[in-house]
């Protein structure tokens, strides 16, 4: 099957504006509690219309420093309550936000700033504070940084514009159209031009209305009064359209601490409805086999896994409940406890997660949906319907998105609104390369008799807006392919090297063998004594130097004279900063996560095959 199509959904009631969303509930449901934000003991509910209130506030403060409308706000912030008021500020008074991950380089989000030219930043405290005091003196439209902080969030923001009146913030509301656009969003995995996409109010709100449309219809699916824990970060599209979803449909959502344990959190506040990453319940899945124990634990444990698997596969719930009563009393309940107690549904966006893992999910009593959108989809362009769900797709296309197979078995999707357009940088927000009719998505997939879409893990190389190229046969291997074995090989020499503390071979989609590799910090400050680099030198600046560069180069090629020359790495970038569980590089049993580093080093891996060209 080579395409698949949703039928239009019903009508939902329409806003003109992100910015009218808080106004909205306020004015409808003044005492529902909208968010939960987390305190040391307990969760604080946070009622529509004190939310409301927050928000103006924050959005005259914005006034008052001087954004204006169409000027950019970059929050470089996880998933926290303060992320969706500035957000929900920022839209009414006529900004556009600028989503950054919090957990990038350096290097990228410096990149990104300078490429975004935004008029105020709002940053969690954290590495990334040097770097943006450092770009105020480059970027004269940066008139604004500001830290949140536990103590006092957004209040330094509000302060700015207490004496102003609200018809302020009313007016640039009722000025804002559909049209006008409402976020930069640069995909977690760049494109190769490192263009931004540019999305309106009416892509956000649609995606929106059709997440809800779906989970909605989910029947038996969804649980009756849902109380959602978000853990999706809202710098991946998929994340910021969750975050106005929950708002659209008043639905309660809480954004768990950064560095506290997540199930301490979750117990407290009972979520519902989880919102994930695959990573996320891949931690989860390592933290329970960790706490197994001996040897009889684990074989318990392993039997346990088998069992759900298979439970899930067949679909036996009721009798085989009965039947693995013990199991579940032993194993699954400290999966469910895990995450609250009270979980029903499990929603997962920004990655693919391993069919096996999701059945023993599934199995385990905690049902895992999954979704798949880019950047320019704003948000998911497919969504597993609860009620129908089939474990290791990521559903069907949402209604008013369409998906088919292009060439190389890569997926394409178009859907309308279509977004606005590609930001190429400059601050020009009229000078955009206009959106393509199917846009090549990157990643590579089928869809079964059904029309759901299956995901697989390798990735093909994409351009914003570039046609696909022709297929030259499904079963062929891509030029820099590499063996399993000749990974290991490249790997086992290159760790030789004294410098060099962990490496990623790419070859798939790539015209050539590429490696990422990271240096030891103890040999990298006694590189710094031996070739006399002062110690306060940055590690990426270090890094970047030639005469280091020209060191690990002799490691590559010690490692490519032990392969055959179709693996011998051709391009290789050094970073400054190890893969570490602390920044979510790698997984708590100490193997790394390839996917995600391939996401956040995109810009990096671009960059240095570019530089091959």
């Amino acid at each position: 099957m080579g395409q698949s199509r949703a039928e239009p959904a019903l009508p939902t009631p329409r806003l003109e504006s992100l910015g009218e969303v808080a106004y909205h509930n306020a004015q409808h449901a003044p005492q529902a509690p909208l968010l939960l934000r987390p305190t040391s003991q307990s969760w604080q509910p946070v009622e529509a219309a004190a939310f409301q209130r927050e928000v103006s506030a924050v959005a005259k403060g914005l006034i008052a420093a001087g954004v204006g409308a169409g000027d950019r706000v970059a929050l470089v912030c996880g998933p926290r309550y303060e992320w969706t008021v500035l957000a929900c500020a920022a839209w009414a008074v006529r900004a556009i936000v600028v989503p950054l991950h919090p957990g990038w380089s350096r290097a990228r989000v410096s990149r990104l700033l300078r490429h975004s030219r935004p008029a105020a930043v709002v940053l969690e405290p954290g590495r990334h504070a040097e770097t943006v005091a450092a770009l105020q003196r480059e970027l004269l439209d940066l008139a604004r940084v500001w830290r949140l902080d536990d103590d006092h969030g957004t209040e330094p923001i509000a302060r700015l514009g207490a004496y102003m009146d609200a018809s302020a913030v009313r007016f640039r509301r009722e000025e804002t159209t559909r049209a006008d656009p409402a976020a930069i969003v640069y995909p977690m995995g760049h494109t190769r031009q490192g263009a931004g996409v540019v999305l309106s109010h009416a892509n956000l709100l649609t995606s929106a209305q059709r997440s809800i449309g779906v989970l909605a219809s989910g029947g038996a699916g969804t649980p009756a009064s849902p109380r959602v824990l978000m853990h999706l970060p809202p710098a991946d599209v998929f994340g910021l359209t969750a975050v106005v979803a929950c708002l659209m449909a008043q639905v309660p959502v809480g954004f768990p601490a950064p560095h506290v344990p997540l199930d301490s959190q979750a117990r407290l506040f009972r979520p519902t409805v989880l919102l994930a990453t695959p990573a996320l319940l891949e931690r989860i899945y390592a933290a329970q086999r960790y706490q197994s124990g001996g040897r009889d634990s684990a074989s318990a444990f392993a039997t346990g896994v088998e069992l759900a698997i298979e439970a899930s596969q067949q679909r036996r719930f009721g009798p085989w409940r009965r039947v693995t009563r013990a199991m579940s009393e032993w194993l699954y309940a400290r999966f469910r406890d895990a995450v609250g107690g009270r979980v029903g549904l499990i929603v997962c966006g920004g990655g693919v997660v391993p069919p096996w893992l999701a059945h023993f999910y599934c199995g385990a009593g905690l049902p895992v949906v999954a979704g798949f959108g880019v950047a320019e989809t704003g948000g998911a362009c497919t969504l597993s319907d609860p009620s129908a769900n089939r474990v290791g797709t990521v559903g069907r296309p949402l209604p008013g998105m369409e998906v088919r197979i292009g060439p190389h078995r890569e997926v394409l999707v178009r859907g309308e609104p279509s977004f606005v357009g590609y930001y190429h940088g400059g601050g020009d927000l009229t000078a955009l390369t206009p959106p393509p009719e199917w846009v090549a998505t990157g990643a590579v997939g089928s869809l079964d008799e059904e029309g759901h879409l299956v995901l697989h893990q390798r990735q093909v190389a994409r351009s914003a807006g570039a046609p696909a190229a022709q297929d030259t046969g499904g079963g062929e291997a891509t030029p820099g392919a590499v063996t399993a074995a000749e990974v290991a090989q490249l790997e086992r020499v290159l760790a030789e090297h004294p410098l060099v503390s962990q490496v990623v071979i790419i070859s798939d989609g790539r015209p050539c063998v590429g490696a990422l590799i990271t240096v030891s910090p103890d040999q990298l400050d006694y590189w710094r004594l031996v070739n006399g680099v002062p110690l306060s030198t940055p590690p990426q600046e270090v890094a970047g130097d030639q005469r280091l560069v020209a060191e690990v180069e002799q490691a590559v090629e010690r490692a490519n004279a032990a392969v055959g020359p179709a693996a011998a790495i051709q391009v290789f970038q050094v970073l400054g900063e190890e893969f570490s569980v602390a920044n979510g590089l790698v997984r708590p049993d100490g193997r790394l996560r390839r996917d995600t580093i391939l996401r956040a080093f995109a810009e990096e891996i671009d960059g240095m095959y570019n530089v091959r060209r």
